[in-house]
C-alpha cells in the first residue's frame, strides 16, 4: 500500500482508537507500558495492533526486538496517526477548550550538558500553560540529533550546529563560549601566572565530537595553533563526564564559561589562558522544515521561538 493509499485509508475509513493505540505502543516502545498508558490490559493492546496490522495488511513493529522497534510501514502509520491526532486536538482547541486541552508527546533531541536557567524557566511556564502535553528529551551526539530528526523519530533537537540537510531548519537558540579549565588535583590549580606556553605539553581532556567535521572541531583547531600537542588521556561525548575528568585532575580540558563557572566559584576548577577564550560553539534549535506537526509539536515549537525572539530579536530562522 502505497503512502498516498494508506493516508487515506487511515483519514476515512479506520477506527482512530486503532490508531491511538498504536502511538501508545510506538511512543513507549512496549506493549505492556502501553496498556498503562491507556488504562488498558495488555491483551486488548495486543489484540487492538493485530486488528490494525491485518486491516492494513502490514507489519507495524518487530516483536522479536527488545524494545520493540517500529518497522519502516510502522512509522509512516505512525507519522499520519501524529497527523490525525494533531487534527482532533487543534479541533479541540477551535473549540474554545486552549491550551489545557492540548495533549499530546514532544519528543526533544539534545546533546549534553545545556545548562541554560532561563531555559528551565520557559519549560516551567510551559507546563503551565499546557499540562497535557508530554516532554521526552533523549541526550544523544549531535549527530544523532539530526539523524532523529531526519528519521522523524525526534520532534526538534538543540545542538551545536554542523552541516544539515536541506529539509533541516535551524535558528540560534544559546551562544556560549568555551574557554580552558584545569582542576583542582592539577600542578597548575592555583598558579597566578600560568600564560599559553606552559600548556604546549598538559595532557589533555577532549570530547569525543571533538574531531574535524563536528561541530566541536574549532577546539581541535585552536589546539593546534596554539601548539597544545599533549595527549589525550580522557574523552567523553558526556559534558558532565567530560567536566569530571577534569576536576578529578586527567589533564586540562574545554568546557562552556557559563557551565563551568560555578565550579569556578566553588574552587574546584580554574580558568586557564587565554582570557578571551578558546572558541564560541553556540546552540540552536533544529527542526523539520516540511513537517506536519501535531497540535502539541506546534505549541511547544511556537513557544520556543516566541521565547528565542525575546532572547536574540535581531536572530532569524534559517533553512525554512
Amino acid at each position: 500500500m502505497s503512502k498516498a493509499k494508506l493516508d487515506t485509508y487511515l483519514n476515512d475509513r479506520l477506527d482512530w482508537n486503532l490508531l491511538r493505540t498504536f502511538l501508545a505502543i510506538a511512543r513507549e516502545r512496549s506493549i505492556s507500558r502501553a496498556a498503562t498508558r491507556l488504562h488498558l490490559t495488555q491483551p486488548a493492546v495486543s489484540q487492538a495492533l493485530k486488528r490494525l496490522e491485518d486491516q492494513l495488511g502490514l507489519q507495524l513493529i518487530d516483536r522479536q526486538a527488545n524494545p520493540i522497534e517500529i518497522t519502516r510501514a510502522g512509522e509512516d502509520v505512525r507519522q499520519i496517526a501524529e497527523e490525525v491526532y494533531g487534527t482532533i486536538s487543534r479541533l479541540s482547541q477551535a473549540s474554545g477548550d486552549g491550551g489545557h486541552e492540548i495533549a499530546g508527546l514532544v519528543r526533544v533531541a539534545i546533546v549534553s550538558g545545556l545548562d541554560f536557567p532561563d531555559y528551565d524557566a520557559f519549560l516551567g511556564r510551559f507546563h503551565r500553560d499546557y499540562p497535557r502535553i508530554e516532554l521526552e528529551c533523549q541526550e544523544m551526539r549531535s549527530a544523532d540529533v539530526v539523524r532523529s530528526l531526519e528519521l522523524r523519530t525526534a520532534t526538534l533537537g538543540l545542538s551545536p550546529k554542523r552541516a544539515l540537510p536541506k529539509k533541516i531548519a535551524h535558528r540560534l537558540f544559546l551562544r556560549q563560549r568555551y574557554a580552558l579549565f584545569c582542576g583542582q588535583y592539577h600542578p597548575l590549580f592555583g598558579k597566578t601566572d600560568v600564560q599559553i606556553a606552559d600548556l604546549a605539553g598538559e595532557k589533555f581532556v577532549s570530547f569525543t565530537g571533538d574531531k574535524i567535521g563536528d561541530p566541536l572541531s574549532m577546539l581541535t583547531f585552536f589546539r593546534d595553533e596554539m601548539g597544545l600537542t599533549g595527549p589525550v588521556v580522557g574523552s567523553s561525548s558526556s559534558m558532565w563526564e567530560v567536566r569530571r575528568l577534569i576536576v578529578a585532575g586527567f589533564g586540562i580540558g574545554c568546557l562552556p564559561e557559563h557551565v563551568a563557572q560555578d565550579d569556578v566559584d566553588q574552587g574546584r576548577l580554574q580558568r586557564l589562558p587565554p582570557e578571551s577564550g578558546v572558541a564560541d560553539v553556540d546552540m540552536h534549535l533544529l527542526w523539520t522544515a516540511d513537517r506536519k506537526f501535531s497540535a502539541a509539536e506546534a505549541a511547544f515549537l511556537e513557544a520556543l521561538h516566541r521565547f528565542i525572539d525575546a532572547r536574540y530579536p535581531e536572530e532569524t530562522a534559517s533553512g525554512q
